[in-house]
């Protein structure tokens, strides 16, 4: 079990324990500290570290046992893939040779031994984010961490890159942090998901659980569900729960909300209306009904759901 505590005051607090080998995917909106988090335990931010037993809040960058994929992956552009991946372990002392063969055997397991001469700027993408992966790992890392690895890459590319990882971090003995603004990260990759709202931990655990009882509007939207928070209660449903009419729903049995639509977009076989309804909320409807109802932006319209087709839970734990 390691337990790894940050404290940037003002910016970003986490403190989260995890077995060996497990992955925390770290999700949330824009500024919510994800990336301030990975720098922080990597010693490019100041603040307070603690990992497992060891205090490395004074530890130079060199000393923390880190492996840290950049979002734009940060090769070393005058170097080779091989001396790129080569980098870490030569930097720890190993000697050129032991540390070329650490690099090769990596850029095998990765399916890209045959690139080894090239410089970054003669890689693809994907093969750039590999040997950058590659470098991370080469280390020997206590610590993985991965900003946004599939950023920036082909849809395809970031499938097949996301099962190679998915099979490398099983054979990893650390802990590993990934940020992502993808669900699909959450569900594949994750062993528990971190949820970090405003510099804090808003939410921690499986991804099942996760998906299932957000605590967040980013967490909901990323499931995509509606989330209405009153008093000490959540409620989450569907957006195909939803019932969308021009004129206020009548049943005691029905929840309701009320205010305009702020826009209409294709979604799948459905319109996906977003309403400014205090909160926003997701309403799915046919396009014949969208079209007889006379759906525009700006318009007024009544939502409301079945109080039996929504989930209620405790707004806190």
């Amino acid at each position: 079990m390691m337990r790894v505590a940050v404290d940037l005051p003002g910016r970003v607090r986490a403190d989260v324990t995890a077995e060996e080998g497990e992955v925390l995917v770290v999700i949330g909106p824009n500024g919510a500290g994800k990336s301030t988090l990975l720098r922080a335990i990597a010693g490019l931010e100041p603040g307070r570290v603690q990992v497992g037993d060891a205090d490395w809040t004074d530890l130079d960058v060199p000393q923390r046992r880190v492996g840290y994929v950049f979002q734009d992956q940060s090769l070393f552009p005058h170097l080779s893939a091989l001396d790129n991946v080569a980098f870490g372990p030569r930097a720890r002392g190993r000697d050129r040779a032991d540390a070329d063969r650490a690099a090769r055997a990596w850029l095998e397991r990765f399916g890209i031994a045959d690139l080894a001469d090239r410089r970054p700027r003669e890689l693809s993408g994907g093969q750039a984010q590999r040997v950058a992966i590659a470098r991370a790992l080469a280390t020997e890392p206590d610590v993985l961490l991965l900003d946004e690895p599939f950023s920036g890459l082909d849809v395809s590319v970031q499938m097949a890159l996301r099962i190679e990882l998915s099979r490398h971090l099983r054979d990893f003995a650390g802990v590993a942090l990934l940020v992502t603004h993808d669900a699909i990260d959450a569900l594949t990759l994750a062993d528990r998901v971190l949820v970090l709202d405003d510099g804090e931990v808003a939410q921690a655990g499986p991804p099942a659980e996760v998906a299932a009882e957000p605590r967040t509007p980013h967490v909901a939207r990323l499931v995509g569900l509606n989330l209405v928070t009153g008093g000490e209660e959540m409620i989450a449903f569907t957006p195909d729960s939803v019932v969308v009419s021009l004129h206020e729903p009548e049943g005691s049995t029905r929840l309701r909300w009320h205010g305009p639509i702020a826009s209409l977009a294709p979604h799948g076989d459905a319109v996906r209306l977003l309403v400014h309804a205090s909160p926003d909320l997701l309403a799915d409807l046919t396009p014949a009904a969208a079209t007889e109802l006379g759906l525009v932006p700006g318009r007024e319209v009544w939502l409301s759901a079945k109080a039996t087709a929504v989930s209620r839970y405790p707004a806190r734990r």
